[in-house]
């Protein structure tokens, strides 16, 4: 099952990215995933992504002058926008932009958490098709941060996960771990990880980390390390181990390749 999230309030809504070269990063991630480029409703400057014609993520063109590291940013879906830019600056969060209109469907913000992980809130239309998720999904969400129940409490005010209402997210300790649902199908993972010692570490600041999924992992770790990728070790796998690979792309933007599994029969 593919579990669209665009309506669910406080789950994932969608992938950016603002690249400072954007046919480069074109041409990057479609030589990794295969992905093909189509113009999105903010015009040229925001194509967006696609596999097998279904919407993965939205790579945008970064003004040159931005001194701003690039990074792949997962927005959630609010609604009220003002209103959870407020909640993240009462809870201790900080605010880098907006909200500001996003012509002609929306609001959006990017803001950050205590521990520094940035993320973006939505407000508006979204791509209805677009889904994120452990199923069949294109793409998978994982917060690496210090504490993820403190995440959790700090996520779940701002985004009104569990908050009793029609058509939210809900969250739940397992195992170390923090899931987020939406309709009952896991959308994201929070996870505590030792970052004090390796705070200055690039890899392994708090941030959220967006899992693309493939079918041939070698392949498409072979593919972005001849276009000029280079691998994390701290943050995956070792090239050929089997499991995830967490890579930069040329222009410094963390992403990890995982394995698409076959649905259930």
């Amino acid at each position: 099952m593919v579990l669209v999230t665009a309506d669910v309030l406080g789950a994932p809504c969608w992938l950016s990215l603002m690249a400072r070269d954007l046919p480069a990063a074109q041409r990057f991630y479609g030589a990794v995933f295969g992905w093909t480029f189509r113009q999105g409703g903010l015009g040229r400057a925001f194509p967006v992504a696609e596999a097998d014609g279904v919407p993965v993520a939205g790579i945008g063109a970064m003004a040159g002058e931005l001194a701003v590291p690039v990074a792949w940013t997962a927005y959630f879906s609010v609604d009220d926008a003002d209103a959870a830019v407020a909640r993240v600056r009462e809870l201790g969060g900080t605010v880098a932009i907006g909200p500001v209109s996003s012509p002609p469907s929306g609001r959006a913000a990017l803001v950050g958490d205590p521990e520094g992980a940035a993320f973006g809130v939505w407000e508006g239309r979204v791509l209805s098709e677009w889904s994120v998720g452990e199923g069949t999904a294109p793409a998978w969400l994982e917060l690496h941060t210090r504490d993820a129940f403190d995440a959790a409490l700090f996520y779940g005010e701002v985004l009104e996960w569990a908050d009793g209402s029609a058509g939210c997210c809900e969250a739940s300790y397992e195992e170390d771990q923090v899931v987020l649902r939406a309709a009952g199908e896991a959308v994201a993972r929070l996870h505590s990880r030792p970052v004090e010692a390796a705070a200055q570490e690039a890899g392994r600041r708090p941030r959220w980390l967006v899992h693309f999924k493939v079918r041939d992992l070698p392949r498409a770790t072979e593919a972005a390390l001849a276009h000029g990728g280079t691998v994390v070790p701290q943050l995956g796998n070792e090239p050929g181990g089997g499991g995830p690979v967490t890579l930069r792309d040329p222009d410094g933007a963390l992403f990890t390749l995982d394995v698409l599994r076959p649905p259930p029969v």
